[in-house]
């Protein structure tokens, strides 16, 4: 009796390791993991913002100032919508602080840039500022002040800074930030909009992180007004593209499905239409034409487009895509690699990485990478500051 009892135990324990293994492969193969551990400064709302809305020609700033054990206030200050505002950002997760002037002036971004500066390319951070500011700092394009130096070089941010992370408010801050600092040095920051962006500007906040909902109600307002056309910071967003050409290569979040590069649409038009859009929630409508279709959907706008990844386009027609925009390669991120690379012999680069959490750890153990173009080499960047040369 006992070596039957034995044998069935000994296969029990055999079949549940197989089972687990299996399962962790599966998981691997999605470039996905266990997330464990969160840290309780995730959810803390103390000195959190500023969160800045206009009031017809003034803005309101609001704080949240205070703690759980003494109770929460809000400090709220108005100033004229013409005015610029020295503001500061305090980082739960170390305690520390960074300072920036804002101005409400939102500015759209040219669609076109052609100087032969460097390409610093990062993608899809979700919220995680200690994982970008960390990345910055290791391939000196910010210095241990964390202001800007990459001189007239290009940072481009591929999409998907929001949601799920728990450092949102102060990671689209810090960009902000460096926007500002790069113009004056004579560089540029990218933001490009990616799906995430745009589903906060359309109010679906379902993949935010959860601590802001309260912050939110403390404001006085509802979770999607932090986006809203009346937000500071949701204004910034509107303003942006969805679509950049910088010095032969074109960049977004998704990809460009063929149909649209055989539109005959310039860059401009592309960006002009999609931004219109930013907060209409999408869904087949009787006055879209066939072009509007094609660029706002979920599937095939830009911001949302998967086919590389699909085996939906050829060779040719990325070629044509290629040609049609005058370009020499396509950068995207949206879509979870492995690693950094190169696809279509060096006409596609994939740049978007698990990167690790600000206040989550993760089994397996992911690491940030990026993407330098330079002197018409392409690098993948590694966390300890290396770099490596991609292989077309």
């Amino acid at each position: 009796m006992m070596k039957t009892i034995l044998l069935y135990l000994k296969h029990f324990i055999v079949v549940t390791c197989l089972l687990l293994l299996t399962g962790f492969a599966s998981l691997v193969a999605m470039q996905g993991s266990i997330a464990f551990g969160t840290d309780e400064l995730a959810y803390k709302v103390g000195d959190e913002g500023p969160h800045i809305f206009h009031n017809q020609d003034s803005l309101d700033v609001m704080y949240i100032r205070g703690n759980r054990e003494t109770g929460f206030s809000i400090e709220k200050t108005h100033f004229s919508s013409n005015e610029t505002i020295d503001i500061e950002v305090y980082f739960p997760k170390d305690g520390s602080r960074f300072s920036l002037p804002f101005t409400a002036h939102y500015e759209t971004p040219a669609s076109h840039y052609n100087d032969a500066q460097p390409i610093f390319v990062m993608s899809d951070l979700e919220g995680n500022l200690a994982t970008f500011r960390d990345f910055l700092l290791q391939h000196n394009v910010i210095d241990a002040g964390l202001t800007w130096q990459f001189g007239q070089g290009h940072l481009v941010l591929l999409g998907d800074m929001v949601d799920r992370g728990y450092a949102t408010t102060q990671l689209l801050w810090f960009i902000y930030k460096l926007e500002q600092e790069a113009k004056l040095a004579g560089g540029s920051v990218h933001m490009i909009i990616g799906n995430h962006e745009i589903k906060n500007m359309q109010g679906n906040m379902k993949s935010a992180a959860n601590k802001y909902i309260p912050i939110a109600g403390m404001l006085g307002k509802h979770h999607a007004e932090l986006f809203g056309e009346d937000a500071a910071i949701g204004r910034w967003l509107a303003s942006k593209n969805v679509v950049e050409s910088i010095n032969g290569y074109l960049f977004t979040h998704g990809g460009i499905h063929p149909e649209i590069a055989a539109l005959g649409l310039s860059l401009d038009d592309i960006n002009q239409t999609i931004r219109s859009a930013y907060r209409q929630y999408y869904y087949p409508r009787e006055d879209y034409s066939h072009d509007q279709h094609l660029l706002i959907s979920n599937k095939t706008g830009p911001a949302w487009y998967r086919g590389y990844f699909k085996d939906e386009v050829s060779e040719k027609q990325m070629d044509e895509t290629l040609t049609a925009f005058n370009a020499k390669a396509i950068v995207v991120g949206h879509t979870l690699q492995f690693s950094v690379n190169s696809q279509f012999d060096g006409k596609l680069y994939a740049v978007d990485v698990k990167h690790p959490e600000d206040y989550t750890d993760n089994f397996p153990f992911k690491a940030s990478e990026g993407l330098l173009l330079k002197d018409g080499q392409a690098y993948r960047l590694l966390d300890d500051g290396t770099r490596a040369l991609l292989d077309d």
